[in-house]
């Protein structure tokens, strides 16, 4: 039973509003090639709050997809694609272009909120993934554990997840 108030993710002007539900999965970094570009296709838009961090990481609070509910501006939710063909789904709220969650078309069990969105109640990140595509130069914080790749302890957090959906938990 979920019992911890939920946390919410707001856009800058406070016109799209995301509620998330219990624990979440994960807090992460990543520096994958693909969240460095879709950081910098968000970044170019009007007005856009920052999405990278200096070292060229973005973080996020990955959450079960059924924990994650819209309660106000759905209808400003604007997803954004690398490519045509991605089933990466970066989205932003069309009202500020702040970057809001990353979802996938393929039907993957999380959501990727952008953590700069649940504000000071949002976790740390307990890990950084991909290190090993940081920009050249990039200074990668030793504060939490450094994965070159997607972690095993964050893919097992994510099978934990899975598991506990089937199970109604």
């Amino acid at each position: 039973m979920l019992t911890q108030t939920p946390l919410k993710a707001v856009c800058t002007c406070g016109r799209v509003v995301l509620e998330l539900k219990g624990a979440p999965i994960a807090s992460l970094v990543c520096y994958c090639n693909d969240c460095q570009a879709g950081a910098r296709q968000i970044e170019a838009l009007p007005d856009a709050p920052l999405v990278q961090r200096p070292d060229g990481g973005t973080a996020y609070v990955v959450y079960r997809k059924d924990r994650v509910q819209t309660i106000k501006g759905a209808d400003l939710l604007k997803a954004l694609k690398l490519r045509p063909a991605s089933a990466t789904n970066r989205v932003i709220a069309s009202c500020c272009n702040a970057a809001m969650l990353l979802n996938f078309d393929d039907g993957k069990h999380w959501v990727d909120i952008y953590r700069d969105r649940a504000g000071a109640s949002a976790p740390p990140p307990e890990m950084r993934v991909c290190t090993k595509f940081a920009p050249n130069g990039a200074s990668v914080p030793p504060d939490v554990p450094g994965y070159p790749g997607y972690a095993f302890p964050f893919l097992a957090k994510l099978i934990g997840a899975k598991i506990a959906m089937l199970f109604g938990r």
